[in-house]
């Protein structure tokens, strides 16, 4: 049986949400002028958790169709765009009326429907695309939560579909999903992160789990950087390295395949490690952050992005959605500032900073350092 509340402070509280739950309450507050619009965005708060699903699968509907895209030819009619979307006219109006209300699309005149902002901002940013279509296996892995949590349920699809999640290096075949997510989705943060890091001075740059080079990529646009070293599971950097010598970088960039715990090459006085620290249960994370010690020269820096936990605006993204993503994937958790930072102390890293970035719900960046030189 429960402790009732014993602080005057609890009691209070408890007082609050008996009235708050109360539906007499409820239907008072939301005709009381003064407590009106509260209640009313309460309720569509309310509404909201419980239409998410549906939110994402109309969305889903739109990135298949690919209704953005071609709504950027401009403004189409309900009849043409059942047409170029193979769909009954009621079934297009359907799907049409419920993207406006989502800001998705808008409606003009003469029946027509054109882009609004956030269905523009979806075709600059394919990898938003990828992960909406990828969702799909995580909506199935979420169908009983309660299981998940529990650790009752079984195997997930997310598992399988991230082997290194299991200590799997995988082969061409299986790494090749994967990699090719993380490349798309990578390349929205990269320019973020490259931002708020100065690397005019470093002479080597090392990252790992660089998937197959986004993020290398973007350092090579902007710096002159002299060695630029990618370091992912043996079946991962070999797909790196047939991509970059497509793109004609396969000189710049060296890639190197491996697990860091045996340990990571040596001698790189910058080292980055772009959404990969979440990914890992504790005790793996932290051998991954004193194995980036250990490599770094004398004085190097360690370049730590991915988005964290209790970022104040986007408590959401990452403690719902990456804590239970990350679940669902069998491995890692979704971090607070504070938290990496004893890490990175624990690893021996004797300064940490966290220079603002411009989309903190996206990354938040930790720059760390080894001892030997400011940075």
């Amino acid at each position: 049986m429960a402790r009732p509340p014993t602080t005057l402070g609890d009691r209070c509280l408890a007082w609050r949400n008996r009235l708050v739950a109360s539906p007499r309450f409820q239907r008072w507050a939301a005709g009381f002028p003064l407590t009106r619009r509260i209640a009313r965005r309460n309720t569509r708060a309310l509404f909201d958790l419980c239409a998410g699903f549906v939110y994402a699968q109309v969305l889903t509907a739109c990135i298949r169709l690919d209704l953005f895209g071609i709504l950027t030819e401009g403004p189409l009619s309900v009849a043409a765009l059942a047409l170029r979307l193979d769909l009954s006219p009621d079934a297009a109006r359907r799907l049409l009326r419920g993207a406006e209300s989502l800001g998705l699309v808008r409606a003009v005149s003469d029946d027509r429907f054109a882009l609004a902002d956030l269905g523009a901002a979806l075709v600059g940013n394919p990898g938003v695309a990828a992960m909406i279509e990828h969702h799909a296996l995580l909506y199935a892995d979420l169908a009983d939560p309660v299981a998940l949590l529990r650790g009752q349920a079984p195997p997930t699809r997310l598992s399988g579909y991230w082997p290194y999640a299991h200590g799997g290096a995988g082969d061409a075949q299986s790494v090749a999903p994967y990699s090719g997510l993380m490349g798309a989705s990578q390349a929205m943060i990269a320019e973020d992160v490259l931002d708020v890091c100065d690397l005019s001075r470093v002479e080597h740059l090392m990252d790992v789990g660089g998937g197959e080079g986004a993020f290398l990529q973007a350092c090579a646009r902007r710096h002159a950087t002299k060695r630029l070293t990618l370091f992912d599971l043996p079946a991962v950097a070999d797909r790196a390295q047939r991509r970059l010598a497509r793109l004609g970088l396969g000189e710049r960039i060296t890639c190197c395949g491996g697990d860091f715990h045996g340990g990571l090459p040596i001698g790189a006085d910058a080292i980055s490690l772009v959404r990969i620290v979440h990914d890992h249960d504790d005790a793996p994370a932290q051998a991954l952050l004193a194995a980036a010690h250990a490599a770094l020269a004398p004085g190097g820096v360690l370049i730590l992005a991915e988005p964290m936990a209790g970022t104040p605006g986007a408590e959401p993204v990452g403690d719902a959605y990456f804590g239970f993503y990350l679940l669902a994937m069998g491995s890692g958790r979704p971090r607070r500032v504070e938290e990496l930072r004893a890490m990175l102390r624990e690893a021996g890293f004797t300064a940490v900073r966290e220079p603002k970035t411009r989309r903190p719900l996206l990354t938040r960046v930790l720059i760390a350092q080894k001892s030997g030189a400011d940075l």
